[in-house]
């Protein structure tokens, strides 16, 4: 995306920056939903519920420690993996149903 020509320097580089990191999370989620489309065929395949509490559970605490540990605010992570966590389970459910 270009920015207009008045921008400062400094701001339009912390933007070019931004921009890559935001296009790098779009294909870090893409190759995580796909893991997670293989994990919901095989717990259809299995039988497996599409939601695993436990591992979930696991999952926002180990999280919640590596943005602690990274300066991020851990109840901001938690909310996004349980955004993310909550799609993964729609999709489960919906290979469960065959879709």
């Amino acid at each position: 995306m270009d920015e207009p020509q008045d921008i400062p320097e400094g701001l339009r580089t912390a933007r070019e920056s931004i921009d890559n990191i935001d296009a790098a999370l779009i294909h870090i989620l893409a190759e995580r939903f796909r893991c997670t489309q293989q994990v919901g065929r095989l717990k259809a395949e299995l039988g497996l519920p599409a939601s695993d509490p436990e591992r979930e559970e696991r999952q926002i605490a180990r999280l919640r420690t590596l943005a602690e540990e990274s300066g991020l605010d851990p109840v901001f992570a938690e909310k996004f993996l349980k955004f993310i966590v909550t799609e993964v389970i729609r999709h489960h459910e919906d290979f469960a149903k065959g879709s």
